[in-house]
């Protein structure tokens, strides 16, 4: 066991190596790009540039129906060129184990717009990890390949510019005892996705997705977090605004007014877990970077489950423009806190 100092993005090039992986195929794009760069250090992994994200997909994809570990990385707006694959894939599976990693850009330091692509693990029926640190990264990589090759689903990686290219600590592991390569059988029933082996292949996906979600429950990334004392107040958190609550909470002195669930496994959401928190409360405020889509889901869940609780999330502080700062969430929990509602 060793420790060093790591961008995030490096995390997850480690992460890949302690995995297992024997080919990555990306393409270039700011915040993600040096992944594939430190992934050059590791001569036991097969690397290369890709003319463009569906080439890099389709590489890493048809890798991953041979028996290998593959892996490919792109930015935000790289999914969309590599959305048609994306969607045939999940459908038909890997064998071997593929994740793919978006890095979305919030604030628009390098790119030409704002896109939250928790979207298209929701469209493409992907699981998907968010990590908030450099350990994290090295850790939920190698965490979304044992869940790919359990469930035999490529899965998303998700990350933003400032887990990309943060710095910080990161254990390194030992590599694991070599994997017995997944031998490719011809299946057409699976791999040649004509409408008849589309349905069946559709259902076999929900199927897959629900033992995802029973995953999600029991995960490590799933943390609540009790106050010392007595609150019937709650936030659930995802992604960066994970870092910005635990420092507005330490700035404010308010860690023992509040219940916290802090989601890492971001998709498909841990329904039972979340319902468990919402009874514990009479107000819970949502935190998340981007879209509101947490925050529909919660309130989606709350009124399923009939449970008489406040939602809140979005507002003139915190919108789905730019990014977060403790600064703001720190304005949001002042205000939030203090209201009388």
């Amino acid at each position: 066991m060793e420790k060093k100092l790591l961008l995030g993005n490096e995390a997850v090039a480690r992460g890949l190596y302690e995995a297992g992986v024997t080919v990555v195929s990306s393409y270039p794009g700011t915040p993600s790009t040096e992944i594939t760069e430190a992934v050059t250090k590791y001569d036991e992994i097969y690397s290369e540039w890709a003319p463009n994200e569906k080439v890099a997909f389709e590489v890493a994809f048809g890798a991953s129906l041979g028996g290998a570990r593959s892996f490919c990385a792109m930015k935000h707006v790289g999914l969309n060129v590599a959305a048609d694959p994306l969607y045939t894939a999940s459908y038909i599976g890997v064998n071997g184990g593929m994740v793919c990693a978006v890095a979305d850009d919030p604030g628009m330091h390098s790119s030409q717009n704002e896109q939250d692509n928790r979207h298209y693990a929701r469209f493409a029926s992907l699981p998907c990890f968010e990590p908030v640190s450099a350990q994290e990264a090295k850790e939920m990589t190698r965490e979304a390949f044992r869940l790919a090759r359990e469930l035999q689903q490529p899965v998303m990686l998700r990350t933003t510019t400032r887990v990309s290219h943060m710095r910080g600590p990161v254990d390194f592991d030992d590599l694991p005892a070599p994997q017995p390569k997944v031998a490719f059988k011809r299946e057409p029933g699976r791999f040649v996705p004509v409408p008849a082996v589309a349905c069946r292949r559709h259902l076999a996906l929900d199927a897959n997705l629900e033992k995802a979600r029973q995953i999600a429950e029991g995960s490590r990334f799933n943390v609540e977090r009790e106050p010392a004392g007595q609150t019937r107040l709650g936030i659930i958190a995802s992604g960066v605004a994970r870092n910005y609550l635990a420092d507005a909470l330490a700035s404010g002195g308010w860690e023992d007014r509040v219940r916290v669930l802090e989601l890492g496994m971001t998709w498909p959401l841990p329904s039972e877990m979340i319902a468990a928190f919402l009874q514990k409360c009479d107000r819970v405020l949502v935190l998340e970077e981007g879209a509101d889509l947490l925050e529909q889901d919660v309130r989606a869940l709350a009124q399923r489950r009939g449970l008489n609780v406040r939602i809140e999330g979005k507002n003139e502080n915190l919108t789905g423009q730019g990014e977060y700062s403790t600064t703001l969430v720190l304005r949001r929990l002042s205000a939030w806190l203090d209201c009388p509602c």
